[in-house]
């Protein structure tokens, strides 16, 4: 009999293909550079252990858990005590390793930012601060304007204090503008987003291309003080920046894969930058946070889809697992 099964099937008919995923991919340790994995569910850092996570940096900088507006001072240094407070439970629960990233975020105005500078010199002296972040120049704010010069006030200041303790810091990159349907009602927002965008702020940068404009103030903020550009992370990288950060600067890049609905950065970005400039720069991240339609195994499903895009294991294993981990000196 020509064919053991009744009639000819597809493997009867099929070619040859040189494509044999190796299965050691799937037991391939990761690490996120940039979550707010605290404010998400037990299950959902549980599905980050299930998943292969080896580490995470936990960013405890973000004003969207603030509970009042404007913000002062004190709200931020709550959210850095509560994710120090939680950091060990969380270990002890998923078995992963963390490291913290506490900073002044500059998406809403804060009363007193110097006064919570003071303070921040202080939090990065403990073993558990890993990181100065997120932070950096933001084109528009939410509830109440930070004039430029305030702003630049205060990252350069962070960039000095990071300085000082030999820290490296995860900047927030402005992702390109994306716009919310015309067809959608007033005051929806964008869906997937729980943000009040009707509060949204009239820019304090208002060029053609204000993220670009804000990636270039930090860099220039950066060099100002010296801040040693092999330690600043360019969280949030896109299409929008990625080749100026990749050729004019000598910065590291993390590529945010946890909403592309959003961003529209996927496994494919990726790889395109990793193809061009190699994976020595290059990392990728979550930013999984409960305000957001987030996805938290969006680098465990990038890292085979990484491969059929034609990483090979090596780069695969250098971006998910070997750049952060020497970046941010967590997961060894």
């Amino acid at each position: 009999m020509a064919h053991p099964t009744r009639r000819p099937t597809d493997a009867a008919h099929s070619l040859e293909s040189s494509y044999d995923p190796p299965a050691s991919l799937l037991n391939q340790p990761w690490i996120d550079p940039h979550t707010h994995a605290q404010t998400l569910s037990w299950r959902d850092r549980e599905q980050y252990a299930l998943a292969g996570c080896h580490a995470m940096v936990l960013v405890a900088s973000g004003y969207h858990w603030t509970p009042y507006k404007p913000v002062a001072a004190e709200n931020i240094q709550y959210l850095w005590d509560d994710v120090i407070n939680r950091q060990r439970a969380i270990e002890r629960e998923h078995c992963f390793d963390t490291g913290l990233a506490v900073g002044i975020h500059t998406g809403v105005r804060i009363d007193d930012a110097d006064e919570l500078l003071d303070r921040l010199r202080e939090y990065c002296r403990l073993d558990s601060v890993v990181a100065v972040g997120e932070t950096g120049i933001t084109p528009t704010q939410h509830v109440e304007r930070w004039p430029l010069e305030g702003q630049r006030d205060v990252v350069r200041e962070q960039f000095a204090i990071a300085a000082e303790n030999d820290c490296p810091v995860i900047l927030h990159t402005p992702a390109a503008s994306s716009t919310t349907s015309e067809l959608y009602r007033d005051g929806v927002g964008i869906p997937g987003f729980e943000r009040n965008d009707e509060l949204t702020q009239e820019p304090v940068l208002d060029g053609d291309n204000p993220a670009l404009q804000a990636l270039e103030e930090n860099i220039a903020l950066a060099r100002e003080i010296g801040f040693d550009e092999r330690q600043l992370i360019a969280s949030h990288a896109d299409a929008n920046n990625a080749e100026l950060l990749l050729e004019a600067t000598d910065c590291l890049l993390s590529f945010t894969l946890g909403y592309p609905w959003l961003t529209g950065v996927t496994a494919e970005t990726v790889a395109k930058f990793v193809h061009e400039y190699g994976p020595e720069r290059i990392m990728i991240e979550t930013d999984a946070a409960n305000v957001l339609d987030t996805d938290v195994l969006a680098i465990k499903r990038s890292i085979v889809e990484c491969y059929r895009l034609g990483l090979s294991v090596e780069e695969i294993e250098q971006i998910v697992y070997e750049n952060p981990q020497t970046a941010l000196s967590i997961g060894k």
